[in-house]
């Protein structure tokens, strides 16, 4: 019996302090969250100048030549970039992603390629059978986003210059109300005439209209530039916050069976304790009585 009640402090011990580990990553994932939607609360400012940058430069300069399109787009290689994490704890997050873009570039007749943010994900789709450009690490921290976007720009930018009129899809989970967050996909290269008439469209908010100071084509060209970076910078911290979001999920759902399991050990010991003090009783009766019949 001391074994049996030996064994459940045992399990109690462990449970207790994986308890607390659970109750730690709860506190980080919580503060991740925080510190990630303020990143992409920052950027919605930032995004509306350079929108109306684009939209005022390019109603000015109805000459600007976008990247062209190759002849025969069917033959065509997309550009993919794919936000996932590198540690697990988070559900289904990497298997949601993953297969959300698995099955979108299911038509292409091309092997598309691939850069990946996040070992988890990039190990799923190496064993779906593609071939990958390069994998990131997921940044640890807002100041980490900046570096990670840029070194994607130039890596991508490296690869498209020898396919010209590529295509560049990026996937990631975005976080949503009500749920943990949703798999969506981006269109951020070819810009092309659609993509100019939608930014054309946009009203500027004052009846004084801006004069584009220097040549229309570079400051397009720089605007342009900022426009990818902060669409990767948003997908990039959204897919953030859905992680950890999913991660706090799974810790949630971890206290809670760790708590159900503490109770059932608890009430298995104090009843393997009662039931050992009532042995005890009965030994100390059964003596008692044996002595007086003696006597």
């Amino acid at each position: 019996m001391s074994n049996s009640a030996a064994n459940l402090r045992h399990k109690i011990a462990s449970a207790s302090d994986l308890q607390g580990v659970v109750k730690t990553m709860k506190a980080l994932a919580a503060s991740s969250i925080g510190q990630y939607e303020k990143s992409i609360s920052s950027l919605t400012d930032y995004y509306r100048a350079v929108e109306l940058g684009l939209s005022a430069s390019l109603r000015d300069d109805m000459s600007f030549q976008f990247s062209p399109q190759p002849e025969n787009i069917n033959e065509s290689r997309v550009g993919v970039i794919i936000f996932g994490s590198d540690q697990g704890l988070v559900g289904q997050f990497n298997e949601s992603i993953t297969d959300f873009a698995i099955k979108a570039l299911s038509n292409e007749t091309q092997p598309p390629l691939i850069w990946v943010v996040g070992a988890r994900a990039a190990s799923r789709l190496t064993d779906a059978g593609f071939n990958l450009v390069k994998v990131y690490t997921v940044p640890v921290s807002v100041h980490d986003i900046d570096t990670l976007v840029r070194q994607i720009q130039i890596d991508s930018e490296s690869s498209l210059i020898l396919n010209p009129g590529c295509g560049v899809l990026v996937f990631y989970n975005q976080p949503k109300q009500g749920a943990l967050y949703e798999c969506v996909s981006q269109r951020l290269l070819p810009l092309d005439e659609q993509w100019r008439d939608d930014f054309k469209n946009i009203l500027w908010p004052t009846k004084a209209l801006p004069e584009v100071l220097c040549k229309h084509s570079t400051t397009i060209r720089a605007l342009i530039r900022e426009y990818i970076f902060i669409s990767l910078y948003r997908a990039c911290a959204e897919s953030l916050v859905s992680e950890n979001s999913s991660r706090l999920g799974a810790m949630q759902r971890a206290e809670k069976n760790i708590e159900e399991l503490l109770d059932k050990l608890s009430s298995e010991f104090n009843t393997l304790r009662q039931s050992t003090i009532d042995e005890e009783l009965s030994d100390v009766l059964a003596g008692y009585e044996l002595l007086n019949k003696i006597d």
